[in-house]
């Protein structure tokens, strides 16, 4: 494999098929020293363009090689055969994960793996660092770690998106055709005033300054990006609980969030349960989605990840 200082694509195996990543490695890299390595996992439904490629490059400016990559089924990397694209199930994310964590582990100049996950990527590394020791420790940035109260303190809403999900799993197998759906309700189409009046998210505008049709991240900026999903979405979502694992985390772990964000909860409820050597980072100027791109919260949480890993 030739790579170079910057970014680099490449591809690995998992599930029998090529996922498609950046690997991002410092200015001054040399392939014969050894460096620490960071697996990202990202917000649902990102690809690896989009908060990764924030901190891809700011990680390796930091002396990091950074893996960011597309999901089974996201962005670059290909659907099972037989199955669909925008497919961005729980179990296959950890799995993908691990396999991940595998590859970095074949490159001769990394020395130690850490993991970093945003959002629903925190979930996602969290769970994967239970019983995968290889990843030495873990930070989560906004991180949606905490799902019970989050996601099941309104059961009846909780068992509508269920049963819509529940109806959609059932069409596509009867037909073999996919079921799209928006399940942030934002579609690609959606003007900012439109998504904003529909009234359904309490960070509507921050959703869709970075997601929306002419957000900085969205379908028109990064183009193998859609806000349209597979249907049984909630199916996967709903038993994101990585609270209920948080004990048995051995790994150091640093926290960032912000206690002023809707999703604090999810980082709060999180950290209750750590039982491990854990550090919390907890900055109230600024939103959830704040930490994907705007260059002060990028920045404030980039060196602190640094500083954690380098201990």
């Amino acid at each position: 494999m030739s790579i170079q200082a910057g970014k680099n694509t490449i591809t690995f195996k998992s599930f029998g098929v090529d996922l498609v990543g950046n690997l991002y490695l410092p200015e001054d890299f040399d392939e014969n020293k050894k460096y620490k390595s960071i697996v990202g996992a990202s917000p649902f439904p990102q690809v690896k363009e989009q908060v990764l490629g924030t901190y891809g490059p700011e990680m390796a400016k930091r002396g990091f090689v950074f893996l960011g990559f597309d999901y089974l089924g996201m962005g670059d990397s290909p659907a099972l055969p037989g199955e669909f694209k925008q497919s961005r199930y729980m179990f296959r994310l950890i799995e993908n994960t691990w396999d991940a964590v595998s590859y970095l582990g074949t490159l001769p100049f990394v020395e130690e793996i850490h993991g970093l996950g945003v959002c629903q990527g925190g979930s996602i590394i969290a769970t994967a660092a239970v019983t995968d020791h290889r990843i030495k420790k873990i930070a989560m940035v906004s991180g949606m770690m905490a799902a019970d109260d989050f996601q099941w303190s309104d059961r009846e809403v909780a068992n509508q998106l269920i049963a819509s999900a529940n109806a959609s799993t059932q069409k596509m197998y009867e037909t073999g055709q996919a079921d799209y759906i928006a399940p942030n309700v934002l579609t690609d189409e959606h003007s900012r005033e439109e998504f904003v009046d529909l009234g359904v998210n309490p960070m509507a505008g921050e959703t869709y300054d970075y997601y929306g049709r002419d957000g900085v991240k969205g379908p028109v900026a990064v183009p193998n990006f859609t806000n349209m999903h597979i249907g049984d979405q909630a199916m996967q979502s709903l038993i994101s609980i990585g609270e209920h694992y948080a004990d048995k985390i051995v790994q150091p772990t640093l926290i960032i969030y912000s206690p002023a964000a809707f999703t604090a909860i999810c980082s709060t409820q999180f950290i209750e349960k750590l039982t491990n050597e854990h550090e919390i980072l907890a900055l109230e100027k600024f939103t959830h989605v704040d930490f994907y791109h705007k260059p002060e919260a990028v920045n404030v949480a980039t060196e602190a990840v640094a500083k954690f890993f380098n201990k």
